[in-house]
C-alpha cells in the first residue's frame, strides 16, 4: 500500500495495482497449480508470494540471538592445546 497524500484519502494507505508481463507460461501453470493448492485465486497466491518474499523479519535482541545458541559442551571441551 502506497501512502496517498494528494486525493482526500487522509493520508492512508491505499490498496495499489501491481501488473507483471512477458511471465513464462510454465510459471504461470505453476502458480495456477499452487494457487488451487492452497485454496486461493491466483491473485491472491502471487500477494502471498510477494508479501512472503518481501517481509522483513523482526530484528532480534543479542539476548535472543545467544539464547537460541545451542548448549553444545563445556567450557573445557574448547580448550585448545598448544604444544
Amino acid at each position: 500500500m502506497l501512502e496517498c497524500n494528494h486525493c482526500n484519502h487522509g493520508g492512508t494507505p491505499v490498496p495499489t495495482n501491481l501488473v507483471v508481463r512477458n511471465v513464462d507460461e510454465q510459471i504461470v501453470q505453476a502458480l495456477k497449480e499452487r494457487a488451487a493448492k492452497n485454496g486461493r485465486s491466483a491473485e491472491a497466491e502471487h500477494r502471498e508470494i510477494l508479501k512472503a518474499a518481501l517481509a522483513r523479519p523482526r530484528k532480534r535482541t543479542l539476548n535472543e540471538v545467544l539464547a537460541m545458541m545451542p548448549n553444545v559442551g563445556r567450557d573445557e571441551d574448547f580448550i585448545v592445546n598448544r604444544g
